[in-house]
């Protein structure tokens, strides 16, 4: 058994210690592998003669099927050449006795069919009904000249008592069958056909074969004595199924096998399939032979089957394979054993070799006096010196001046230890370059050991080791992207200068920054142009700051700049101004120009407070404060901007309880057409009941809910409960009026909005085509390949897409134009002061102009006075909504007011 200590097993089996071992395993595996695909070839080839040899012999049984059935028909024509006037009970004995249920298996009938006369029709009926049919009539109907009706068929099944009186020639596959019969006077097959006896479930494929009989019961000579003298045909009706699976089954049970009517192989020919397999995919052999028989060609394929492959598998190739891999094996293990002996004579030797050429380490063994007696080859990689150059160099030109002392000691005490490891030793060592290397390293004394004879000295490079833990600290504490402080870093700057002016009385100031407009920048123009946008930032406000002072970068676009000794708050403004002035300019980014302009609040250390975490929070605070002021500017922290916080987090947690404990429902405002004067539809309003407050307005709650992100589930909220109210107006009688839903920029944004919306219609049952989504006009400001792809998909559902406060703030037309709006709403700013203000009334004839330029339905809200309604009627307004008409309504009120508007249209 092998030694692992010595020799490990991985060693061993490497290629360049034991190839021979390995040759001979691929040799030994390559001859195996030959000699395994050559017992699998001759298991194939015996598995294909199989194959070919029983599709040989079912085609075989086929044709000799076939020609029995045909021995059949000319016995009982026979019996019509002994017996003319042969009747039905007589054709019942004939056919009894044959037994073709034995031995003749796949025939659902044998009958006879009569030439009949149209003079003849009468008499024939007459004469089939005293033959015991009763209710026998030729079928179809039809004045032709002569027909062919069958009169005999046996056995006498409830089945084959359809067939009575049933004229085949009348129909084409037989027709054309009957007449090759009659003009060869031989047998005729027809096409594939489903047998008129066959019930509606079971109208599997079939075929009639079809034998002539003339006048005298010989055949004449010409075609034209043939046509003159015939006097009907007997026949057989076969079942595909049936005729075929017995002969399957029992030559060749494991074979997929299909019958084509023709030369074509298609669905529309398809007479017989056995289903055993896919004849499309899994099959290893197939042949496909052709049928003759009765002027009618078969088209017979067969291919194997998984279970007729399983039933000819072998088990020798798989026997050839094992034995030759075992055998393989075996050689090489007794080629390996006989190389570890080799390889252990190697081992003693490289030992020592190996532990001192490590790439990691650089080993010296010096003399007694210090002399470097050998070096490792790993000081070429590590120092740049050959081993050849070190052990005639003076190590004491290697080595930095300031630690020169400390290795000398570690010699000297090494030399009094014996057989000891000294604790570890640093050192600066000049390599190659000139370059100071930072080394560790510990002295070993081996004077008495043979063969080293000396003090051995391991070093350990630390160069790289120490540029790492640099790189980990500054990834640790500086923000990757712009150099700047992170988070972590500057808290910690921050609490050291929190301290500071606690103790020594002097001000600060803390300033936490905002770029605006950021997220739109990122968006359109890509992270890489944000990414260099925050670097640039990041080298200005370096250069509005003292060295003393420290800017950080919390992450996205937050920035803070802490002030470390600022004398006064007015101080403290003028470096804002400074950095207002400097950030507020334009930069090329991508090719595209845009500008910058950024939001600062400041706080004062330590006269706001003396903790890190509150002041940041208020800085914060002073930030958002800047934003709401219009932005671009500075404010300082008050105490009243902690209050309105407070307020506003207690608002926030409010308004999710009340979303939580279903608080909020919806009033409705009729929409009117101007020119009809009927209600089209009703616009959604939500409304909070409040505990205390009772009935609160959305104005009043709608924006704190876009800011802390509660109007994705309020949203949610008011589309469910619009669809119940759909349904509920449809109960009502009031099945055309739709409902419009407003929705916020956020919530149209979000990536889920659209599943949402499907999911909301299909759990309501609701029509797309019933509901109307108001959205705002700030909504164009958004991207606009995003936002063409969202409404497309709504449109494409047949929901009504209308924009709102049409006319207000920047509207793009160009991307009104590519929008499938169908309608907007102008704002009620432009209809308050009509007609009074000139202004206001152009302003107004103007926004309905220009959207009934652009094709789309023009609708006002907010009208309350008959002035304003006739205006609007005048300027090609098409609809209206507004108190004039009625306040919003709860559902039981709504309901009321339809009702009433309906009566009041009857009265009109």
């Amino acid at each position: 058994m092998l030694n692992k200590k010595d020799v490990p097993l991985r060693q061993l089996l490497r290629f360049r210690n034991a190839w021979i071992a390995w040759l001979l395993l691929i040799a030994s595996l390559l001859a195996t592998a030959v000699l395994w695909h050559l017992s699998v070839r001759l298991v194939e080839d015996r598995t294909e003669a199989r194959f070919r040899s029983q599709s040989l012999q079912l085609k075989t049984a086929i044709e000799e099927r076939l020609l029995n059935y045909e021995q059949v028909l000319a016995g009982a024509a026979g019996l019509f050449a002994i017996s003319p006037e042969l009747d039905r009970l007589g054709w019942h004995t004939y056919i009894e006795s044959v037994d073709i249920e034995r031995y003749y298996p796949g025939i659902q009938g044998i009958g006879y069919t009569a030439r009949v006369a149209d003079w003849q029709m009468d008499e024939h009926v007459s004469w089939a009904r005293g033959q015991g049919m009763p209710d026998y009539r030729i079928s179809p109907i039809g004045q032709r000249d002569e027909y062919f009706p069958i009169v005999f068929l046996e056995p006498n099944s409830s089945q084959n008592r359809r067939a009575y009186g049933y004229d085949a020639f009348n129909e084409g596959v037989h027709r054309v069958a009957m007449e090759a019969a009659r003009n060869s006077g031989r047998p005729t097959v027809t096409g594939k056909l489903v047998l008129v006896q066959e019930a509606v479930a079971d109208d599997q494929a079939g075929f009639l074969m079809y034998f002539p009989l003339y006048d005298g019961g010989w055949t004449p000579e010409s075609e034209a004595e043939r046509h003159l003298q015939l006097k009907g045909f007997v026949f057989s009706a076969f079942r595909m199924n049936n005729l075929m699976d017995g002969i399957v089954g029992l030559i060749s049970p494991f074979l997929d096998v299909r019958i084509y009517d023709g030369d074509l192989v298609n669905r529309e020919s398809l007479m017989y399939g056995s289903n055993l397999g896919s004849l499309d995919n899994e099959f290893s052999f197939e042949k496909t032979q052709q049928i003759s028989h009765g002027g009618r060609t078969w088209l017979l394929q067969t291919r194997s089957t998984p279970a007729f492959d399983y039933l000819a598998s072998d088990p020798r190739p798989p026997i050839v394979l094992a034995a030759g891999i075992v055998i393989s094996l075996l050689l090489a293990l007794i080629a390996l054993i006989l190389l570890r002996s080799r390889l252990m004579a190697q081992v003693s030797a490289g030992r020592y070799r190996a532990i001192t050429e490590g790439a990691a380490n650089i080993t010296l063994v010096l003399d007694r006096t210090g002399e470097p007696r050998y070096a490792s080859p790993s000081s070429k990689d590590i120092l740049g010196f050959s081993a050849d150059d070190l052990k005639g160099m003076d190590l004491e030109s290697l080595v930095h001046s300031d630690d020169w002392a400390q290795l000398q000691t570690g010699f000297e005490e090494a030399q009094g230890q014996p057989g000891r490891q000294l604790p570890v030793v640093r050192a600066r060592v000049r390599d190659a370059n000139d370059e100071w290397r930072d080394m560790e390293g510990t002295y070993t004394s081996m004077l008495d050991v043979p063969g080293v004879d000396g003090v051995v000295l391991s070093l350990r490079d630390l160069t790289q080791l120490k540029a790492a833990q640099t790189e980990l600290h500054r990834l640790a504490f500086y923000d990757p992207l712009t150099g700047l402080a992170n988070r972590q870093l500057f808290r910690d700057r921050l609490t050291h200068v929190v301290r500071r002016c606690r103790r020594t009385e002097e001000p600060a100031a803390l300033m936490f920054l905002d770029l605006d407009g950021f997220k739109r920048i990122n968006d359109t123009l890509g992270h890489d142009a944000g990414d260099e946008l925050l670097q640039q930032v990041a080298r200005w406000l370096t250069g509005c700051v003292r060295e003393d002072d420290s800017v950080a970068r919390l992450g996205g676009d937050e920035f803070v700049v802490l002030l470390s000794r600022i004398s006064s708050p007015e101080a403290a403004a003028k470096v804002a101004e400074t950095i207002l002035r400097r950030l507020c300019q334009r930069i090329r980014l991508n090719e595209h120009e845009v500008g910058v302009t950024v939001s600062i609040g400041v706080t004062m250390i330590p006269y706001d407070s003396e903790d890190p975490g509150t002041l940041m929070k208020y800085a914060d605070l002073a930030m958002y404060r800047a934003k709401e002021s219009g932005r671009n500017n500075y404010q300082f922290f008050t105490p009243a901007m902690n209050i309105k916080a407070a307020r506003r987090l207690l608002q926030q947690e409010e308004l999710a309880a009340a979303l939580d404990a279903d608080r909020f429902v919806l009033h409705y405002q009729p929409k009117v057409d101007l020119e009809t004067e009927k209600v089209l539809g009703v616009e959604a309003f939500v409304r909070w009941q409040h505990p205390e407050k009772g009935l609160v307005s959305a104005q009043q709650f709608i924006h704190l809910a876009e800011e802390t992100g509660l109007i994705i589930r309020l949203g949610e909220m008011a589309l469910r409960q619009a669809c119940i109210q759909i349904q509920a107006l449809e109960r009502a009688g009031f099945e055309d009026l739709k409902v419009a839903v407003n929705v916020s920029v956020k919530q149209v944004m979000d990536a889920g909005f659209l599943d949402l919306f499907r999911q909301v219609i299909t759990e309501t049952g609701v029509y797309p085509e019933r509901l109307e989504l108001e959205m705002p006009a700030e909504l164009l400001n958004e991207d606009p390949r995003h936002l063409r792809e969202l409404l497309g998909a709504l449109h494409d559902l047949g929901v009504c897409l209308i924009l709102d406060d049409f006319g207000t703030g920047a509207c793009s037309l160009a991307t009104l134009q590519q929008l499938p709006l169908d309608a907007v709403k102008i704002d009620h700013c432009f209809i308050r002061d009509i007609p009074y203000n000139v202004s206001a009334t152009d302003v107004a004839s103007a926004v309905i102009a220009l959207a009934r330029k652009l094709h789309l339905t023009v609708v006002a809200e907010g009208v309350e006075t008959p002035q304003q309604l006739s205006f609007l009627k005048g300027a090609g307004c098409a609809q209206c909504q507004g108190n004039l008409f009625s306040y919003p309504l709860d559902e039981d009120a709504l309901i009321g007011f339809l009702v009433r508007q309906y009566e009041r249209s009857l009265i009109s």
